[in-house]
């Protein structure tokens, strides 16, 4: 099997690494479920080449995502439910049906102000017909957060719903009020601790992580956003640990924390000090 431009090619190579006794072991007890987490992980990928501005890289991670959507319509065709032709059927006839001022037979120009609308009605129809397709008991009742969608990375759907659940009143007036939920939330991390329940700890710390993304909501901070930079800062921090270290002839390994705790106030010191250098004066440039 040779690489090829070709779109088939790869349809082909996952058959065959599905195909019983003589595929990929690994890939052959795979399910939707086990891909799940793979197929978010490189959307991630995709948007922090982009964030970098590696085409290279991204040209790679497009790949990447490309190979899970062939998995799950693989795994689909072999339950015969579908096949990957029909998901972009699926979708060409989405994006020809929401677009109309480009694809309409005849007279289908629109102005551009009208065409977001356009597009919020025609979803909204499309909307209804998933809703008409599904069992009555299924639709019985419609919740005020079911437009959020439930694929949403954790901290972005609890943003979502918490701005859906603000839109009827069911909210925090001020941030501070949400700071005392937090350390309402910590408290009760604290008891469960003590209690030594695992179930509950997990339990009580996703509230208190959806009590923090509630904070960053109401003082307008992406938390997804504010998270990576956090996780940047970390690296950083610790990547100057492992430098200083080094620079010692000593490793990770043979540091103690005290000693690790140290080179860590370091970092932070030497980050603000260069953060805080005081601009030159002089007139302002364009």
């Amino acid at each position: 099997m040779t690489p090829s431009r070709d779109i088939s090619r790869l349809i082909e190579i996952m058959a065959a690494l599905r195909t019983p006794v003589t595929g990929c072991p690994w890939d052959l007890i795979q399910n939707f479920e086990t891909i799940a987490p793979y197929t978010i992980e490189e959307a991630y990928e995709v948007a922090d080449a982009i964030t970098r501005g590696d085409l290279d890289d991204l040209r790679e991670e497009l790949g990447d995502l490309l190979l899970q959507v062939v998995y799950h319509a693989r795994m689909a065709e072999e339950q015969n439910a579908f096949a990957f032709g029909d998901v972009v059927e699926a979708i060409t006839r989405k994006m020809i049906r929401r677009h109309p001022h480009v694809f309409a037979d005849k007279d289908g120009n629109i102005q551009p102000a009208s065409v977001k609308s356009a597009w919020e009605r025609i979803k909204a129809e499309e909307k209804a017909e998933r809703a008409a397709r599904r069992p009555p008991e299924e639709t019985a009742h419609t919740s005020l957060l079911a437009s959020v969608k439930a694929g949403l990375p954790a901290l972005t759907r609890a943003m979502e719903l918490q701005r859906k659940a603000s839109t009827v009143g069911f909210d925090w007036n001020d941030p501070r009020a949400v700071l005392a939920k937090i350390r309402e939330e910590a408290d009760e991390i604290e008891a469960a601790l003590d209690r030594n329940d695992k179930q509950e700890i997990a339990e009580e710390t996703g509230d208190l992580m959806f009590a923090l993304v509630n904070l960053a909501r109401h003082v307008d901070a992406d938390p997804e956003t504010a998270l990576r930079a956090t996780n940047a800062k970390f690296e950083r921090r610790f990547a100057y640990i492992e430098r200083a270290l080094a620079a010692k002839g000593r490793s990770l390994e043979n540091a103690s924390l005290d000693e690790m705790d140290a080179l860590w106030n370091e970092a932070k010191t030497a980050a603000t000090t260069t953060a805080v250098v005081p601009a030159k004066a002089g007139p302002p440039t364009a």
